[in-house]
């Protein structure tokens, strides 16, 4: 086998309580690289069109790449692959930290999952073998009380651990994979799916070493990373306040989403940043496998009594924006405390924290009542806030509603449209299109619902843009930034290309917040070198890292076609259309409906997509993916 493979991989039959390994060909692994494309592969081979996502005929699928584990930062990635429950469209989720490199020491670059198990069951994988076990003794547990039995039944403290929590058991169709109780698959409902088949948890542990072609390049490229941390202030502040180090940037730029996305400034903010975090209740930054960065936040406080552990992590952008400027709330101990119960059940703190900005909506605005919630839900009560947590947790009362996300509970109830915030059914993230129009396009036409990690936010290619950023850039062929605030054909374009390098970024399995196309540690030269010194393809070029990206675009645009899902599935949400409320730089801007249409012929054009966004025969077959017509 060549460099940075195990090899192998690992087929397991839930309902037969079947396992067995596939050893694939190499080619097999340059055509695909790994992540979701390689997920993908089986996925439209073997599952039926049409199928409910908890059918158990709906494929999960869990793969690496040949550059997991690799002694270099930003390697250790995890991508889960299924029908969505959130969203019926293809599912698709990242997760960091130690279980990925692990899986691979363990002797598998992935897992493909069919059936549903009779009883609960946890997956042991060690040293190249494997073997399903009874679960029942875990099922209901939280996250960390999960994973101290397995440690203590196993015998080995040493283990990785990916499971589900009691939300993924019960069927919220938010609900996470996690690892390390505080590393998530989160989008599009990975956990659920993991629940509807039983298996609880898979549960791995290794010895085996990556072998690389070139150890001497890929250590220098190792050593330039950990020297250049601070000579890139977007790295740098990233590694010193984690992901909330944009609060503050976003506050001044007015695209911090405040109010369910009615305003993009929020007064509170200064309570809620990264600096504030590192001032306050920060406990210690951590890692995933062998990165430098040190971006992820532990944190250790109370609120009102209840514990915030450091066992759990800490808050993201991403949850700090949801749990509190979306829902008007600036304390962020309660942010720490929501963000924890999130982990220990198992759920998308974005799909999770938006949803009930959406009920606080409907209740300002009398849709929702105190005697249907149980309780005033006013913007700015934290106290409301995580009492609906828990009940979406536990589906009780209104939260057994909220629990299969805001789209599908405004069509429960028969009412709310007008305040979501949905793509495919999945919630916005934490980025606001009304001022990053590119980032519109991309929330509209990315194959698993509204995604900030697919392509690469507007400022990076606007006139007054850095260096670093329009030098990295330019190597795709971008060499004329547009102005601010544009969405002409250059903007369109500067999307597409940069959506097929986050594609090759979750198909190789490498973290998009050390590689990428303009703002990250490393860059696209460097990305190329790593992937030729850990697998020896010394003829690797940025025209095949595009081309693998484009490949994986356009089987999760297949697999969506095949549910019915076209043109008419890329919209936005009205809100969207809606001028912003509030202060600053953003006040009264909205998108245009007309500019989004044209937006949309364009980008179709651009792929080789049909009008009505369907990959055409001639592409696929381009792209060595006749198959797909075929089957």
């Amino acid at each position: 086998m060549g460099y940075g493979y195990a090899g192998r991989i690992l087929h397991v039959d839930l309902s037969e309580g079947r396992l067995w390994v596939e050893t694939p060909p190499e080619s097999f692994y340059r055509t695909y690289m790994g992540g979701s494309a390689m997920g993908l592969y089986y996925i439209l081979r073997e599952m039926p069109p049409g199928i409910d996502p908890f059918d158990p005929r709906n494929v999960l699928t869990l793969f690496l790449s040949p550059l997991t584990g690799a002694p270099i930062s930003g390697q250790s990635r995890l991508m889960a692959n299924a029908k969505s429950p959130l969203t019926g469209a293809i599912g698709d989720s990242q997760s960091g930290g130690f279980f990925p490199a692990e899986l691979k020491y363990a002797g598998f670059d992935g897992i493909v999952i069919r059936g549903r198990a009779p009883r609960p069951v946890y997956l042991w994988i060690h040293d190249g073998e494997a073997e399903l076990r009874d679960a029942s003794h875990l099922w209901g547990r939280i996250t960390g009380e999960a994973e101290r039995m397995l440690q203590e039944e196993l015998g080995d403290d040493q283990i990785e651990v990916a499971q589900i929590g009691p939300a993924g058991e019960r069927l919220v169709r938010f609900a996470a994979i996690m690892n390390m109780s505080n590393r998530a698959n989160g989008r599009t409902g990975m956990g659920a799916v993991m629940g509807s088949k039983n298996l609880k948890a898979i549960v791995v542990r290794g010895r085996r070493k990556v072998t690389v072609a070139d150890p001497k390049t890929l250590a220098e490229l190792a050593q330039w990373g950990a020297r250049h941390i601070e000579d890139n202030p977007d790295v740098q502040g990233l590694a010193l306040y984690g992901t909330a180090s944009v609060v503050a940037w976003q506050q001044m730029a007015g695209t911090l989403p405040t109010y369910n996305y009615n305003a993009g400034q929020f007064e509170g903010f200064e309570k809620i940043t990264g600096e504030r975090m590192a001032e306050t209740i920060l406990k210690e930054r951590d890692t995933c496998y062998a990165c430098v960065v040190r971006c992820k936040r532990v944190v250790e406080t109370e609120w009102n009594g209840r514990k915030v552990d450091p066992f759990y992590g800490g808050p993201e952008y991403e949850t700090i924006a949801t749990f509190g400027s979306y829902c008007g709330i600036d304390d962020l101990d309660a942010i720490a405390l929501a963000n924890q119960l999130c982990n220990q059940y198992g759920v998308d703190t974005i799909s999770c924290g938006a949803t009930i900005a959406w009920a606080m909506e409907c209740f300002e605005n009398g849709v929702l009542t105190e005697a249907e919630i149980g309780f005033p839900l006013r913007f700015g009560d934290a106290g409301a806030m995580l009492r609906l947590l828990e009940m979406i947790l536990k589906r009780e009362g209104i939260g057994d509603v909220l629990a299969e996300g805001s789209a599908r509970a405004a069509d429960r109830l028969g009412k709310g449209h007008e305040f979501l915030i949905t793509v495919k059914n999945q919630e916005a993230p934490a980025h606001m299109p009304q001022a990053k129009r590119s980032l519109g396009l991309i929330y509209a036409v990315n194959p698993f619902g509204a995604d900030h990690q697919s392509s690469e936010h507007d400022p990076m290619y606007e006139e007054g843009a850095s260096e670093l950023y329009l030098r990295r850039l330019a190597l795709l062929g971008l060499t004329d930034p547009p102005p601010p605030g544009s969405l002409n054909e250059e903007k369109i374009r500067f999307a597409y290309l940069t959506q097929l390098f986050y594609s090759f970024l979750d198909s190789a399995g490498l973290c998009q917040f050390v590689y990428g196309p303009a703002w990250t540690l490393y860059g696209p030269e460097e990305t190329v070198q790593m992937v030729r010194a850990v697998t020896g393809w010394s003829d690797f070029t940025l025209e095949e890292l595009l081309r693998i990206g484009e490949r994986r675009l356009n089987m999760l645009r297949w697999f969506n076609a095949r549910e019915g899902l076209d043109r008419r599935a890329d919209q936005l949400p009205k809100k969207f259309f809606k001028a912003l409320q509030g202060t600053g730089p953003t006040a009264g801007v909205a998108l245009s409906r007309e500019e989004m249409e044209r937006a949309l012929d364009r980008y179709y054009e651009m792929a080789g997509w049909t009008r009505e966004g369907i990959p055409t025969p001639e592409k696929l077959r381009a792209l060595g993916l006749g198959w797909l017509l075929e089957a």
